[in-house]
């Protein structure tokens, strides 16, 4: 796997960690792209949107456009992702609990 894969994989799998610790399970794409830099993602609106598609594709989120801004919320299947629960390629899997 690729440097690039690698980081997009992490991306993927922090993107679902804040949903999943979020109010609501949902974020604003604002929120999020905050969030990730926060984490070492510092991404740019265009890749940002690019990661929630292809997390929608998966259905591991649903993405809602509101007034032109993104707000996604996780599924079902996104939180059983984020717990370690199940596996998706492309999608790092989370480590054990402390």
């Amino acid at each position: 796997m690729s440097y690039a894969e690698q980081l997009a994989a992490d991306r993927r799998l922090t993107i679902l960690k804040l949903l999943a610790d979020s109010a609501g399970y949902s974020a604003n794409e604002y929120l999020l792209q905050s969030a990730l830099e926060g984490f070492g993602h510092a991404v740019g609106q265009d890749l940002l949107r690019t990661e929630l598609a292809w997390l929608a594709e998966q259905s591991l989120v649903a993405v809602l456009d509101v007034a032109q801004v993104n707000i996604a919320k996780l599924t079902a299947r996104g939180g059983d992702v984020a717990a370690g629960r199940i596996s998706v390629p492309g999608v790092k899997r989370p480590g054990p609990a402390a």
